[in-house]
């Protein structure tokens, strides 16, 4: 899957992917099409950012002999941000069934702008986990970046950022206080508009993937 670096950002450029958001970002698309669509492009997002898991050799005993065969040697933790990123979570746990799920609770002050934290767990041991972070929107980058200041203050010391949609001044916005965190998105937009949604976006993509609006 080619891959297009633009500030700070890995943008996954595949035309099953681009095909795909196409789709989500149009306003007709129903909420069941819209929660598949987006179970879909993470699992698509899931093979790129997975790439670089570390793999361990095993002895396999296949109907005919014995070979060697390799399997990821890390535990792995998705932490969707409630509740937009519990929609990208099924796509990867198709792909990663062993993988354990955490979730961390903010909402954005639409009139501040600013997130509010209300519910934190993970997996523990913290530390013994590479932490796959969830958010489909990142627009102001507050949460994201609010979300990975949570689990770095549990101890967690390998995180990367998923995201469907992504706003240059919250990557812009991300990556100033996390540099060393990696930020994979399916799509990089325009700008953000005055009330904080990314543009041209999809909308708000809680209330699309649960339909609340």
């Amino acid at each position: 899957m080619a891959q297009v670096r633009a500030g700070g950002v890995v943008v996954l450029d595949h035309p099953l992917i681009r095909h795909k958001m196409a789709l989500l970002r149009d306003a007709a698309t129903t909420t069941r099409d819209f929660k598949q669509l987006v179970s879909e492009i993470a699992a698509l997002m899931t093979y790129e950012v997975t790439r670089e898991l570390p793999t361990e050799t095993i002895e396999v005993a296949t109907p005919l002999e014995t070979t060697r065969g390799e399997r990821i040697a890390c535990k792995i933790a998705l932490v969707p941000i409630l509740r937009a990123g519990l929609g990208m979570v099924e796509g990867i746990v198709q792909l990663i069934p062993n993988a354990r799920v955490g979730h961390i609770g903010l909402y954005r002050d639409h009139d501040t702008l600013e997130p509010v934290s209300y519910y934190f767990k993970v997996p523990t041991p913290v530390a013994d986990h590479r932490f796959f972070l969830l958010d489909p929107m990142l627009a102001t980058g507050g949460s994201a970046a609010e979300a990975a200041d949570e689990l770095k203050r549990a101890g967690a010391t390998e995180i990367a950022l998923l995201s469907l949609v992504a706003a240059p001044e919250g990557v812009a916005a991300f990556t100033a206080r996390h540099p060393d965190i990696p930020v994979t998105v399916a799509a990089l937009d325009r700008c953000l508009n005055a009330d904080g949604y990314i543009l041209p976006g999809l909308g708000d993509a809680g209330d699309r993937i649960f339909g609340t609006r």
